[in-house]
């Protein structure tokens, strides 16, 4: 077979240098795709820290509790008839001694005009009673009458002045009787819905209300903690770790079922001296003014109590701490040689973004609270200030932020 580059003649076909310059072409893209070096080794992870400081704060402790009104005072009739009308307005504010429903008054007032009767006669018996007592007083000086006679003159006078002393007391009772067929508010305050209308038959001390009226400024809010932290908090007082707020009276804010806060502090009014035995708490009242009416008895709110000083309390930022599967809170510290070390602390209260350490760290410690997820215990890491560019989990650059900026140290701090 001939070659259709050099034929028999031995001469180079036409296409041959164009042949051979491809070939060339292909060898040397072939030689080109050798993989590139590789990268030199990366150095340990960079993370932000938060460096531990002791500082004064104000110890906080948030209790679940319920409203529940300064006064409440349940209307009942104190004598019966048959309600004549209603005198007040459902659900508006009414002040004490405000009248709420009449009660029919006719029996009431024939018996004041009965007693009023018997009064004047039994004053008519003594105006003759008594005179003669006088009288045989007198006679028996002289004899005129038996010692027996006198006696009984001066028993009758007695009995005389005794019924009259009852006869205005059954007329003071008739009068008492007569000015409750007016019921009156026994305080002031929101007065709620009436359970009776005219008409409605009524008895002295009844078991149902006509209605019911309640004090709601100032109002009370009751909350509950358990003995246990009640118990802590005063072992913190003896030990002098916790000094008493400004004026030894606890503070107190509130939040309400909405997370907003209420315009106006309170006062703690006292703590129970018994505990729950089937929940294990203590019950707590505070007092708060309520002069607009926005807070009403029943509602579900959050007390802040504040319990004390701590002139060195540690705070350390909350996306610094997680927990684990025991439910304890711990974190990670970079120690002065720059290892990651995983502390299981004792946190209390939240205050802002932050958590309060009881216990599981010092002043001076780093704490890491971004690049989290970059290191674990044991291995190296390189603290680095918030402000720098900070490798993110897929390797692409990224700024340290959040809750922990600003409050990171300097590498090397």
């Amino acid at each position: 077979m001939q070659s259709t580059l050099f034929p028999r003649s031995g001469k180079p076909a036409a296409g041959a240098p164009v042949l051979l310059a491809l070939g060339a072409a292909v060898l040397l893209a072939a030689c080109s795709n050798k993989a590139p070096p590789a990268p030199p080794p990366s150095g340990p992870p960079q993370v932000v820290v938060h460096t531990v400081a002791a500082q004064p704060m104000t110890v906080t402790t948030e209790l679940a509790g319920r409203t529940s009104a300064y006064q409440v005072a349940e209307v009942r009739p104190q004598v019966g008839g048959l309600i004549l009308k209603r005198l007040f307005v459902e659900g508006s504010t009414v002040k004490a001694g405000t009248a709420l429903y009449q009660i029919d008054p006719a029996s009431f007032v024939a018996s004041v005009n009965s007693a009023k009767a018997t009064l004047a006669s039994a004053r008519a018996k003594l105006l003759a009673a008594e005179p003669k007592a006088k009288r045989y007083q007198e006679l028996l000086a002289i004899e005129g009458v038996s010692k027996q006679d006198s006696e009984d003159a001066l028993a009758s006078a007695a009995q005389a002045r005794a019924d009259v002393a009852s006869a205005q007391a059954a007329l003071d009772v008739a009068n008492i009787n007569l000015k409750y067929t007016n019921v009156y508010a026994p305080i002031g305050g929101h007065i709620s819905r009436s359970n009776v209308s005219a008409g409605a038959l009524v008895t002295a001390g009844q078991a149902g209300a006509l209605t019911t009226v309640q004090q709601l400024d100032p109002i009370y809010v009751d909350v509950t903690q358990s003995s246990t932290e009640l118990l802590a908090l005063r072992r913190r007082f003896e030990s002098g770790k916790l000094k008493q707020a400004e004026g030894g009276q606890a503070t107190v804010s509130l939040l309400l079922a909405d997370g907003s806060k209420y315009s106006a502090p309170g006062k703690l009014q006292f703590v129970d001296v018994s505990v729950d035995a089937g929940t294990g708490n203590v019950t707590l009242r505070a007092l708060f003014p309520n002069p607009k009416g926005e807070l009403m008895p029943g509602m579900y709110v959050r007390a802040v109590l504040g319990s004390g000083l701590d002139d060195k309390a540690i705070t350390v930022p909350q996306v610094g701490v997680t927990r684990n599967q025991r439910g304890e809170a711990t974190a990670l510290v970079l120690t002065k040689e720059n290892k990651v070390e995983q502390r299981v602390l004792s946190t209390g209260a939240a205050v802002g973004d932050q958590w309060v350490v009881n216990a599981g760290l010092v002043p001076g410690e780093r704490v890491i609270v971004e690049g989290v997820q970059k290191v674990r215990p044991g291995a190296p890491a390189v603290a680095v200030p918030a402000t720098v560019a900070v490798p993110n989990a897929a390797g692409a650059p990224g700024v340290a932020g959040g809750p922990a900026a600003g409050r990171a140290a300097p590498a090397g701090a």
